[in-house]
């Protein structure tokens, strides 16, 4: 009984000390909460165009789940993600460019683009293969918009 104890204080303390670390750092706190956004729509994406190009076996349940899976990110409001000196230029491990700050207008648009390109995916993911293969390019095209011009390329 001692043990448990000890062990649920000991894990209380260590989430305390560094839910507050974690808390004095806005800058990293966004960041890490975009790129987190950005590997789950990775995953999702995956799965969509794996299917698509045959390395993953077309399941149309699965396809409706991740279609859906974008759908519901593509809802969430990210501006909170995008606090000012949290591009590669000003914080360390984020391909945001500076540019983004300059042209919200822009990136708005683009993320309307993207929202539309979700909403059609999740209508047509389950439809069959070709229904798939017909929503996955405005998708794609949609992501690679927003990141063509606003992320820094890995080397």
């Amino acid at each position: 009984m001692k043990f448990t104890t000890l062990i649920t204080s000991t894990t209380l303390s260590l989430g305390i000390l560094a839910g507050s670390a974690f808390a004095q750092d806005p800058i990293s706190n966004a960041i890490g909460a975009r790129q987190s956004l950005m590997r789950l729509y990775a995953f999702n994406i995956g799965t969509l165009g794996g299917m698509a190009k045959g390395a993953i076996a077309y399941d149309a349940a699965a396809a409706t789940t991740a279609a859906a899976n974008i759908a519901k990110l593509a809802s969430i409001d990210g501006r909170a993600m995008f606090p000012t000196g949290s591009d590669d230029k000003a914080a360390a491990n984020t391909a945001a460019k500076p540019e983004i700050w300059s042209n919200m207008a822009d990136v708005g648009a683009k993320f309307g683009d993207l929202v539309k390109a979700s909403i059609a995916m999740e209508a047509a993911a389950g439809g069959g293969l070709d229904a798939l293969k017909g929503g996955i390019g405005a998708l794609g095209g949609a992501c690679g918009a927003c990141h063509k011009a606003y992320r820094t390329p890995k080397s």
